[in-house]
């Protein structure tokens, strides 16, 4: 490509995990191969975690996850949630940034559209500089640090760069924790019944990673804190878990499922979950959480059991991320 000159614009790349381009057998065998095969994600021997992956995993896994996407299939767009949601994201920031000279594009780590992609093209309609803004609240080398270690790849590709920019972790933000509160307040108040208890659940990681010293665990605990804080429960009405584990090793907990099977039987029979951790509805929130998850909890003898919806492209989600974004233009724009 022509990287010999740029006209001096400002790019912004929002960037989510991932999605696979179908739910058929072999679309899916490729976005779980791209995903599992990042070191960050998975530490295991890589002799060992070869045969697993190519052996068992990529054989048996893709079915299975493909039904599952099934289930929550954008079949208008024919495409995964996460997709539609991510592109309306991107869409209404370019709208609120007209006019400033910015170019805003949208980006996987896993999947399509690419951030090698997406980046080369944010250059090519001339961008000098570009900020990254990986949508996870929480720092995790599996989610955070793979989007740099990705994004330095490409760039290791091109002779005139970019200069960039990254989004920090914003688990503490009081924008983020108000935008949380605000959206359990309107989805809780327009429920039939009131919860007994409002669930936290962030995406797990094993326990070991925490161990080495990844700030994680920390940072969701802090999440859940000022949420807790700010929405005015106690320990009794606000719990935090972590969720999607597999594997045998110890992942962080509470578990979420474990946690949400027990609770009936401690009279909780009315059961609210948020997920702070998601910028966006995807399988983990949508078929894990407000499907699998609900069935769980009816079948422990619960009653009533309701997914908050994540953040998404809702007025209170784009109030996050246009304050993190024209935070760190500052200077730039």
């Amino acid at each position: 490509m022509d990287q010999t000159k740029t006209s001096g614009k400002i790019g912004v790349l929002l960037v989510n995990l991932g999605t696979p381009d179908a739910t058929d057998y072999w679309s899916m065998r490729r976005f779980l191969k791209e995903f599992l095969s990042d070191r960050r994600v998975i530490e295991t021997n890589r002799v060992l975690w070869w045969f697993i992956l190519n052996g068992i995993i990529l054989t048996v896994r893709p079915g299975r996850k493909g039904k599952d996407y099934e289930t929550i299939w954008n079949r208008e767009r024919n495409e995964s949630p996460l997709k539609t949601i991510s592109r309306s994201q991107a869409e209404k920031l370019a709208a609120h940034l007209k006019g400033r000279n910015v170019e805003t594009d949208w980006a996987m780590r896993y999947g399509n559209p690419s951030i090698p992609s997406r980046l080369t093209a944010l250059y090519e309609a001339g961008c000098e500089r570009v900020l990254i803004v990986p949508l996870y609240p929480q720092y995790c080398a599996a989610t955070t640090a793979t989007v740099a270690d990705k994004v330095s790849e490409t760039m290791a590709g091109m002779r005139a760069q970019p200069t960039l920019r990254f989004v920090p972790p914003y688990y503490d933000d009081s924008v983020y924790i108000e935008a949380l509160a605000k959206s359990c307040e309107a989805s809780l108040a327009k429920l039939s019944w009131k919860p007994d208890m409002l669930l936290a659940s962030f995406h797990g990681i094993p326990q070991e990673y925490v161990d080495k010293g990844d700030p994680y665990q920390s940072q969701c605990l802090e999440t859940g804190r000022l949420l807790r804080e700010r929405l005015e429960l106690d320990d009794m009405t606000f719990r935090t878990t972590f969720q999607s584990r597999f594997g045998t090793a110890e992942w962080l907990k509470p578990y979420t499922d474990e946690t949400v099977k027990s609770l009936p039987g401690q009279g909780v029979g009315n059961l609210a979950v948020v997920m702070p951790g998601f910028s966006a509805d995807c399988l983990e929130t949508l078929e894990e959480i407000a499907g699998e998850n609900a069935e769980y909890f009816h079948h422990a003898g619960g009653r009533n059991f309701a997914a908050i919806p994540c953040l998404n492209d809702s007025d209170e989600g784009m109030k996050v991320i246009v304050h993190l974004v024209e935070r760190e233009l500052q200077g730039w724009v």
